[in-house]
């Protein structure tokens, strides 16, 4: 991710306290703020990405929410009628 054309982010009216917290959990992570927050909005646009990609899912009827058994069912029925039952693909 760091390969890419990089652009700066700059967040007005902090509160004084906020940044203190920030600052000690980078500390503690021995991170410099900048490393800290960075990793923070790194993670968060991977979650984005992955909700996103969650969400183009939701709707698709492709088994994924069956209940046991009825993959097999729906797969034994569809071998049955290839009549492919039992005889190697």
């Amino acid at each position: 991710m760091h390969n890419e054309c990089m652009v700066a982010l700059q967040i007005r009216d902090v509160p004084e306290e906020v940044r203190d917290a920030l600052a000690a959990q980078a500390r503690a992570r021995g991170q410099s703020l900048q490393a800290y927050l960075l990793e923070l909005v790194e993670t968060q646009a991977r979650r984005l990405r992955n909700t996103a990609a969650l969400d183009r899912f939701a709707g698709r009827s492709d088994g994924a929410r069956s209940l046991p058994g009825e993959s097999a069912a729906e797969l034994n029925d569809q071998r049955e009628q290839r009549g492919s039952w039992g005889s190697a693909a």
